[in-house]
C-alpha cells in the first residue's frame, strides 16, 4: 500500500540520519517533519529487533514492516464473535459491548481486541434493516400502528365487501407481534385492541409508541402532541406512558413498520382467498397465522420471536392489573347558565358556583363525572333520555326551595289558609298542561299571604273564584284595590236574566231552528 511504503521510507531515513550522520532526535524530527517522540519510538523498536544501519540489502519494505510491526495470530485462527448473540444481549438492561467483549475473551483468550470486536459487530449490524439497528431495552417499548392494507368482510345479504382495519403491535426488544382485525380506527375499537394486545403479551411495556392518528392524539404536533385523554387513561391503567411518534417520521417506529409489512405478507396474503362474514372468524384465522409467525425463526438472528420474548421481554413486562379497563370518554364542556352540562343530549347538574366555567366530563356506560381543575365536583348515573339529572345540593337556595314544591304540598299549604285559597290553587294547577307550570302563580299567591295576611288572602281568593278568574294577577289586584274588604255580591250565575223587549230568549232560537229547511 502507498501509505506503508511511505512509512518504511521514512523509517529508513530516520535510521540513516541517526546511525550514519549522528543527528539528535530533535534534528531528525525536524528533517522528517515528525515529532521527537515518534523518532524515539521508531528507533527503540528497531533496536529491539536488532536493526541498525545499513540495513541488509535483501530486506525490502515488506520484510522491514514484518520485522518492525509483527502481526498477531492470523484472522482465520481467531474465534469470530457471535454477532446475533451480541445484538440480542445488547437489548438487556445494563449490557454493553465492553461487558460482552470481556465475556468473549473468557471463552476465547486469543480472540479479537476490543476495537476490532466492536468493528466486527458494527459491520454486521449495518447489513441489517434500518429498523433493526435500533437497540430497544427489554420491556421498554411497544410500537403500535394500523396496516395500510385492509382485509375485507363479505355482507351475507348483499355480497358486498366491507373493508376493516388491521391493528398491529410489536415489542421493541423481542419483536413479538400482535395483530387483530377491527371494524374502524375509532376510539372504542382502538381501546379494545390495546386491551387484547396486553392480554396476548401477558403485560405492558413502559412506553407505548403509536402513530399520531386521531384516536391517539387530539392535536398533532412534532414536538408536543396532545394525547387523547381516554387513551392516556388506558395507558395509565396498565402502567404505561404514551409517546407518539413524530409525524411523517417512520424511523421513530421502524419496528412496527417492518412488522406491518411482515403481517401483510404473512397474514393478509395467506388469507386473500378466504371468505369471512364476521370479525370473529377472521380474527380466529389471524391468530393461527400470528402464532406461526411468532414461532418462526428469524433469518438474521436465527431464533424466533417467541424465544426472544421468553428470554428478554417476559420478565420485564408490567403485569396487568386485576381490574379490567372500562372505556371512559372525556369531553370539554362549559357550564350553562342553568348550572348544567350537556352530554349526548342529556343535562347533568354541577354546583351553581361553576356557571360559565370550563369543566372536563368523564363518562362511561354507567357513570358520569365532572372535574374542575382536576378535582371531581359532581357525579351522576348515566342516562340516555333528553331530560335532566339535577342534584338539589347543586342548586342555589332559592332554586332549591322552588324545586322542593310539589302539587300536593302547595294544595296542603293553601287549605291551611282557607277553603277558597285551596280551591283556587287546585284550579290553577288543573288549568295548566303540566302542574309545574302552575308552581310560580301558586308561590306568588303564597307571597301575597305573607304581605297582606291569610284572612285578606282568603277573602281575595273567594272573590276571584266568584269572578271566575283563577289567576295570580286577579288576586293581587283585588288585594291592591282593597276589594277583599267589600261584601261579596251574588255571582252572575245566580242573577236572573232581566226581561226586555229586545231580548228574544231561548224559545225564539228553538222555534227558528224547527222552521229551517232540513235540506
Amino acid at each position: 500500500m502507498p501509505a506503508r511504503r511511505l512509512l518504511m521510507r521514512k523509517i529508513r531515513k530516520i535510521l540513516r540520519l541517526r546511525h550514519e550522520q549522528g543527528l539528535s532526535h530533535r534534528e531528525i524530527a525536524q528533517a522528517c517533519a515528525i515529532g521527537p517522540g515518534t523518532v524515539s519510538r521508531y528507533l527503540e523498536r528497531a533496536a529491539r529487533r536488532g536493526l541498525g544501519w545499513p540495513l541488509p540489502p535483501e530486506l525490502d519494505d515488506t520484510g522491514l514492516a514484518a520485522r518492525l510491526f509483527p502481526r498477531g495470530a492470523p484472522v482465520h485462527d481467531r474465534a469470530r464473535p457471535d454477532c446475533a448473540h451480541i445484538h440480542r444481549e445488547l437489548r438487556r438492561d445494563g449490557v454493553t459491548l465492553q461487558l460482552l467483549w470481556e465475556e468473549y475473551l473468557q471463552v476465547h483468550p486469543t480472540g479479537y481486541r476490543y476495537t476490532q470486536f466492536c468493528e466486527i459487530y458494527r459491520q454486521w449490524a449495518r447489513r441489517l434493516r434500518p429498523s433493526m439497528r435500533q437497540v430497544h431495552r427489554a420491556g421498554e417499548k411497544t410500537f403500535i400502528d394500523f396496516s395500510g392494507k385492509r382485509p375485507a368482510l363479505v355482507d351475507r345479504r348483499t355480497g358486498e365487501l366491507r373493508r376493516v382495519e388491521l391493528f398491529v403491535a410489536v415489542l421493541g426488544a423481542s419483536k413479538l407481534t400482535y395483530a387483530e382485525a377491527t371494524d374502524t380506527q375509532q376510539l372504542p375499537d382502538w381501546v379494545d385492541a390495546h386491551v387484547h394486545m396486553v392480554d396476548y403479551f401477558g403485560g405492558a411495556t413502559a412506553l407505548w409508541i403509536p402513530d399520531q392518528l386521531r384516536s391517539a392524539v387530539t392535536r398533532p404536533c412534532r414536538y408536543e402532541p396532545d394525547v387523547n385523554r381516554t387513551y392516556e387513561d388506558l395507558a395509565a391503567h396498565y402502567g404505561a406512558v404514551v409517546v407518539p411518534a413524530r409525524p411523517r417520521k417512520p424511523r421513530d417506529k421502524a419496528a412496527v413498520e417492518n412488522s406491518v409489512l411482515v403481517a401483510q405478507r404473512w397474514i393478509l396474503a395467506r388469507l386473500r382467498d378466504e371468505t369471512f362474514f364476521g370479525l370473529g372468524p377472521m380474527n380466529a384465522a389471524i391468530r393461527v397465522l400470528l402464532d406461526a409467525l411468532n414461532d418462526r425463526p428469524m433469518k438474521k438472528l436465527g431464533v424466533s420471536r417467541r424465544v426472544l420474548f421468553e428470554q428478554l421481554d417476559r420478565s420485564a413486562l408490567r403485569p396487568p392489573p386485576t381490574t379490567r379497563y372500562v372505556l371512559a370518554r372525556w369531553k370539554l364542556c362549559r357550564v350553562n347558565m342553568d348550572y348544567h352540562v350537556e352530554v349526548e343530549r342529556h343535562l347533568y347538574s354541577v354546583p351553581y358556583q361553576l356557571v360559565r366555567e370550563q369543566v372536563e366530563v368523564r363518562y362511561t356506560t354507567n357513570t358520569l363525572e365532572v372535574f374542575h381543575r382536576d378535582k371531581r365536583v359532581a357525579s351522576h348515573r348515566r342516562r340516555f333520555d333528553r331530560q335532566s339529572s339535577t342534584v338539589a345540593e347543586h342548586m342555589p337556595s332559592a332554586h332549591r326551595a322552588h324545586a322542593e314544591w310539589t302539587p300536593s304540598r302547595l294544595i296542603r299549604w293553601a287549605e291551611k289558609v282557607g277553603p277558597a285559597t285551596g280551591q283556587l290553587v287546585v284550579r290553577i294547577l288543573e288549568s295548566r298542561p303540566h302542574p309545574e307550570q302552575g308552581y310560580r302563580p301558586c308561590l306568588g299567591i303564597m307571597q301575597l299571604g305573607r304581605r297582606y295576611g291569610n284572612a285578606r288572602l282568603e277573602a281575595a281568593c273567594a272573590r276571584a273564584l266568584a269572578f271566575g278568574s283563577c289567576r295570580f294577577l286577579t288576586v293581587r289586584n283585588i288585594l291592591t284595590a282593597g276589594q277583599d274588604r267589600l261584601p261579596l255580591e251574588p255571582s252572575a250565575e245566580t242573577t236572573p236574566t232581566p226581561t226586555h223587549a229586545n231580548i228574544r230568549g231561548a224559545d225564539y232560537y228553538a222555534a227558528a231552528t224547527t222552521q229551517e229547511d232540513p235540506c
